[in-house]
């Protein structure tokens, strides 16, 4: 294996400083997967202030535990000295950090065992945990003792799962058990660095798969215990699933690249267990959507999402239940655009189509297609007061009023005439209309 120039220039830097240098982590990892690396991190003997001689300019360390970072062109490469850890009394945070010697203290202190490789600038592996025996089998193996690693950082059982997702590799026995039974410790992990992991699962290219991992090593439940109900629960008509693996199918067929629109697709369906009748033998969910969408936004608060992301959440499940009929009419259908918003429209789209995919319809027919396309047209058509050829200026000049309520009336009425009737929308028409409010 090859490092690249600008990763080996940078290594070269130090060693003709007499100091060690390693490429560290997910990117020896990826180099021998065979994935593009995207973050170079490298491990080194020096300290901050003795990088900081090396790097005078364009460089910068603003963390307490060594982590220092070089800019070079676009790209910024974090360096960071060796170290061990010590006294996590909060399985997020180590009580006592203290610089390392060696590269084989620093990998010691490292999570799973092929992140837990070093690299020199010849291209020469230290591998002491066996990282590349494990890539080759595709398993996901804590360093040591799993239960000492996981209470160390606690997150570390979501990244566990994370790289399952993301790479298609097992979660080694022994680990996968620790996990299960140390699960609980996630209560103690911030939303925030819970939510980025979640995240980079959900936009895996398998997402159900790291769904169905979080739901059987019990980080689900400590999660979103909510979404646990739905299992093996039945659903009526064209449903060839239960709720909970509708969900994933759902999930696994959304289009949509966006984590938050996929967390959407997996929850889309959250507050059947919530509203569940049995009517004439069968299972039956009336406002579901409603309940769901309630139950959806209190998880992303747990997830710290923001305001604007908890509004797009709540809406893409408050309104997953519309119908494309060709029965329905274009005042119908602004209506629902209204609902979704013109921003969530490809959205609530590609999360309907995994819906339908999931619940064991077809991937299209000719009524889908028609309603796409006309959600294109209404839009070409006055959708609001703005779009109207007049405005509150001409409302006041020819009523000879001045701004207040009546203004807002007379427009509110002329959309309505014109929502009707869209030809009725032009200005010598309108400002004609304006005069039967004299």
């Amino acid at each position: 294996m090859e490092l690249p120039k600008k990763v080996i220039d940078l290594m070269k830097k130090f060693t003709a400083a007499k100091a060690e240098i390693y490429v560290v982590g997910g990117a020896v990892r990826d180099m021998i997967i065979g994935r593009e690396v995207y973050d170079w991190d490298f491990a080194t003997n020096l300290t901050p202030e003795e990088m900081k001689k090396i790097f005078p300019k364009n460089s910068f360390c603003n963390n307490a535990f060594g982590t220092f970072s070089v800019v070079s062109g676009i790209d910024i490469y974090e360096i960071t000295t060796y170290r061990t850890e010590k006294n996590y009394s909060d399985s997020r945070h180590p009580g006592k950090v203290e610089w390392g010697k060696t590269i084989e203290e620093d990998l010691k202190r490292r999570d799973f065992t092929i992140n837990s490789m070093a690299m020199d600038t010849a291209g020469k592996i230290i591998d002491l945990f066996g990282g590349q025996e494990d890539i080759k089998n595709k398993i996901i193996r804590a360093v040591g003792e799993p239960d000492e690693r996981f209470k160390e950082d606690a997150l570390r059982m979501m990244r566990a799962v994370r790289l399952s997702a993301q790479l298609g590799f097992v979660i080694e026995e022994n680990t996968f058990t620790s996990i299960q039974e140390n699960a609980s410790l996630l209560q103690k992990i911030a939303g925030e660095r819970i939510r980025e992991e979640l995240f980079l699962i959900l936009k895996s290219d398998h997402p159900g798969d790291g769904m169905i991992i979080l739901k059987n090593s019990s980080i689900l439940r400590e999660l979103m215990p909510e979404m646990l109900l739905g299992v093996g629960m039945a659903q009526k008509g064209h449903h060839i699933y239960d709720v909970w693996k509708h969900n994933l199918e759902t999930l696994n067929n959304c289009e949509s690249a966006d984590p938050l629109t996929r967390l959407a697709a997996f929850l889309h369906d959250i507050g059947k267990a919530k509203t569940i009748k049995e009517i004439g033998g069968e299972n039956t969910f009336y406002n579901h959507e409603v309940i769901g969408s309630r139950m959806a936004v209190a998880i992303g608060k747990r997830l710290k999402l923001s305001n604007e992301e908890l509004q797009k959440l709540f809406i893409l499940v408050r309104w997953h239940m519309f119908t494309a009929s060709e029965l329905q009419t274009d005042k119908a259908i602004r209506r629902f655009i209204r609902n979704v918003t013109v921003s969530y429209l490809d959205d609530m789209i590609a999360l309907r189509r995994g819906d339908r995919i999931g619940g064991g319809a077809r991937e299209s027919s000719w009524r889908w297609e028609l309603f796409k396309k006309r959600l294109i047209e209404v839009q070409k058509q006055p959708f609001s007061i703005k779009d109207l050829k007049i405005n509150g200026e001409d409302v006041m000049e020819i009523l000879k009023i001045k701004p207040g309520r009546k203004v807002g009336e007379v427009l509110v009425k002329l959309f309505a005439e014109v929502e009707e009737n869209p030809k009725l929308n032009e200005r010598e028409v309108l400002l004609e209309k304006i005069k039967k409010y004299i």
